[in-house]
């Protein structure tokens, strides 16, 4: 049976990585517990991630030894941990063989499923999507489905996690595809709903009945489509929007990327553009719901930008000139990403031994940090429960250590489309706030699922009062 690294490019695999994942006995020396046989600790994890981490945490401290989804893995909490593995100097931690498992049937070939030269090359290439001319079309391509879609909401109590999932899908039609969603438009999002559970599934083959099977044939009918419409946009040539810029996407040499290699990029990104700003952007909104101060303080700022409604009470477009301008509303969305972080743990596989908290941890092992634990460490953060924008004044941040707020990652992993989640969050809250005062349904929002994506369990009713 071949070995994770054996999916790597040959000039980055390690030779010694034919001994496979360390056994207990190489672990022995760290503290930690395997629990129950076959199952290990997968259910305990599951039923509650953050206190299960908080417990492992007081009982074996800031590095551990756990087993769960069929794997030991071994943990390593706080900044400093998030900074050896995130910004990884010594390139000793694969992302590849870290989100291997838990991804590789679902989402193979994603940026986050590569490593070093080849990572870097498909990065490249793919940044182009980014750029400032693709960037402003999709501004304009925002303001438009944004506001004829926040315009339907007013004096209505809306569950807000699902309109904002149908939105972004919209809008990903929109700006990533370029085209508006055909019938196909519910089968696309059952495929991505079935994708991203099936990546926390317990059972991890896909065997008829399954989450994971649902997910596999999600993934099945993606890769369809976007085959189909990466020959189109091939054929067609240009084209501002997302998928025409990865469809035409080449590398240094200036070959186009493989078809194939296209669709997986596309697939990973509006899942991860998709479901990751759908869960922050419910994430601001309810914590806006639950400070109304901030709200105000948000909608002088947009007033002041945009120059408030026009004549028909019709909120005005941001232009992507005056986005940089929104600071209060980029650190209120700052500050939501560190209460809900839209990837609460990220894997890694250590290529090489390596020397952290005291313990020698061997070549192999598989290793995850924890951005939700340290976005709530007392050590980095004043009554981190609180909604607070003003931790993230410049000198505040300065002063913090740069690992203590990881929501987009960090690294050469850093999200490549984080720009792109600022400036749809920006325009959203532009055509919200203008229009309207956000009020929460009494006791929505208090209990989220936490994995595989954060997601309010009630959908999160709000209603949107008119000003």
């Amino acid at each position: 049976m071949a070995t994770l690294a054996e999916h790597q490019p040959a000039a980055v695999r390690p030779t010694h990585w034919s001994k496979g994942n360390p056994s207990l006995s190489d672990l022995s020396h760290i503290p930690g517990e395997d629990g129950p046989p076959i199952i290990g600790n997968t259910f305990r994890m599951l039923a509650d991630p953050h206190a299960y981490t908080r417990g492992m945490v007081e009982k074996y401290g800031r590095v551990y030894r756990n087993r769960a989804f069929g794997g030991r893995v071994v943990a390593l909490i706080g900044a400093e941990a998030n900074e050896l593995v995130l910004f990884d100097r010594k390139k000793i931690f694969s992302s590849e063989q870290g989100w291997g498992p838990i991804l590789d049937k679902l989402f193979p070939r994603g940026l986050m499923l590569m490593d070093f030269d080849h990572h870097r090359v498909d990065r490249r290439a793919l940044s182009i999507a980014f750029k400032p001319g693709p960037m402003r079309h999709y501004t304009g391509a925002l303001n438009r489905g944004i506001g004829e879609r926040v315009e339907q909401w007013s004096g209505e109590r809306v569950e807000f996690y699902p309109a904002i999932k149908q939105l972004t899908l919209d809008l990903a039609a929109d700006s990533f595809i370029g085209i508006p969603w055909g019938p196909e438009s519910e089968q696309i999002n059952t495929a991505f709903v079935d994708m991203v559970q099936a990546s926390v599934a317990p059972v991890r083959s896909p065997l008829p009945f399954t989450q994971m099977r649902r997910g596999v044939k999600g993934r099945e009918f993606l890769v369809d489509f976007f085959t189909t419409e990466t020959a189109k946009r091939r054929a067609e040539g240009g084209g501002q929007d997302m998928f025409s810029q990865f469809a035409n996407a080449t590398r240094d040499d200036g070959e186009l990327l493989p078809v194939d290699e296209v669709v997986d990029h596309m697939n990973f990104l509006m899942m991860a553009a998709h479901d990751t700003i759908t869960s922050s952007a419910t994430t601001l909104i309810w914590q806006l719901a639950k400070n109304p101060g901030w709200q105000e303080t948000l909608r002088d700022e947009i007033i002041s930008v945009t120059g408030g409604p026009d004549g028909d009470g019709r909120a005005r477009d941001v232009k992507y000139d005056e986005l940089a301008k929104l600071d209060m509303v980029e650190m209120a969305f700052k500050e939501a990403l560190r209460i809900v972080p839209p990837v609460p743990s990220i894997p890694r596989r250590a290529l090489e031994s390596f020397e952290f908290g005291g313990y020698e941890i061997p070549a192999g092992t598989a290793v995850g940090v924890n951005p939700h634990f340290v976005h709530h460490d007392e050590e980095h953060w004043d009554d981190p429960a609180a909604f607070d924008p003003l931790r993230f004044m410049p000198d505040k941040v300065k002063a913090r250590h740069k690992y203590a707020w990881v929501p987009f990652g960090g690294g050469a992993h850093m999200c490549l489309g984080l720009h792109f989640a600022y400036m749809q969050v920006k325009v959203l809250m532009t055509h919200i706030l203008q229009r309207y005062r956000i009020e929460l349904v009494e006791g929505a929002g208090e209990d989220w699922q936490a994995w595989p994506i954060p997601k309010p369990r009630d959908g999160l009713p709000v209603t949107f009062k008119p000003l």
